[in-house]
């Protein structure tokens, strides 16, 4: 079984990232950069899966500068065996993303794609379903549970009511949510050995996709500053603020 990993390079989340000073956009001038969280976790999935004896390759895709050959480096450290590293310098919309993975996809046939199931930068959660209306797989997305039999798979979703547990077909899309697993730390021998590991690469033409931006982004602001708050003495205190300061009850 061959396993097709997506990865996106995102500011680390540990950093605050700020607005320009013209507000054309987000300020990523000296930020650490890092793998998506939730990528990173459907990459821990992807290598315990071949540690179970049912993945035979992992092959780990990223889309994006000639940069984020760094964080495909890290998910090679991390038990992937081959890179595809789409560079390109434009701003990638989702449905960019999901051609350029559909065209990986065609090339390498894989028998299950896993993703994040967003990118904590633009927070969409488009490009695995995006994926899945493309290829035409069955998808399966929020994934806190995962195993694969044969040519189906059982997945336990999260949802808004609580748990969904359903059964797909491969080949199928999976996007990873974050209780389905806790990655582990690359490990010094196996950053050593990811140098040597092969990062093919190619660009969205090559793949023969279009990735022009259909939208502009006319600007980028920071939140308001939230105002400091007030201790109250009583509840009869508070009431009376609440009806005469914030006159949000009468």
């Amino acid at each position: 079984m061959k396993i097709l990993v997506a990865v996106k390079r995102v500011a680390d989340y540990n950093v605050k990232v700020r607005a320009k000073s013209d507000n054309t956009g987000p300020d990523l001038a000296n930020v650490k950069m890092a793998i998506n969280p939730f990528c990173e976790i459907a990459v821990e999935e992807a290598v315990r899966l071949k540690e179970k004896g049912i993945a035979t390759e992992i092959v780990v895709v990223s889309i994006g500068p000639q940069t984020a050959q760094e964080q495909v480096r890290t998910a090679l450290a991390l038990g992937a065996d081959r890179g595809i590293l789409v560079t390109t310098d434009t701003d990638l919309e989702s449905l960019a993303v999901a051609k350029c993975l559909k065209a990986v996809c065609d090339n390498e046939n894989p028998d299950i794609v896993l993703l994040g199931k967003q990118a904590i930068d633009g927070d969409n959660n488009h490009t695995g379903q995006m994926l899945g209306a493309l290829t035409g797989w069955a998808q399966a997305t929020f994934a806190s549970e995962l195993s694969i039999d044969g040519d189906s798979a059982t997945v336990v979703r999260e949802v808004d009511a609580g748990l969904q547990t359903i059964q797909i077909k491969l080949p199928a899309i999976v996007t990873a949510d974050l209780r389905l697993n806790e990655p582990r730390y690359a490990s010094l021998p196996n950053i050593m050995k990811a140098k040597k590991k092969t990062i093919d690469s190619t660009t969205p033409a090559d793949l023969g996709v279009d990735v022009a931006p259909r939208t502009t982004l006319l600007k980028a602001e920071p939140p308001a500053e939230r105002q400091a708050g007030i201790k109250v003495e009583d509840v009869a205190q508070l009431v009376d603020k609440l009806k005469n300061e914030a006159k949000v009850i009468s």
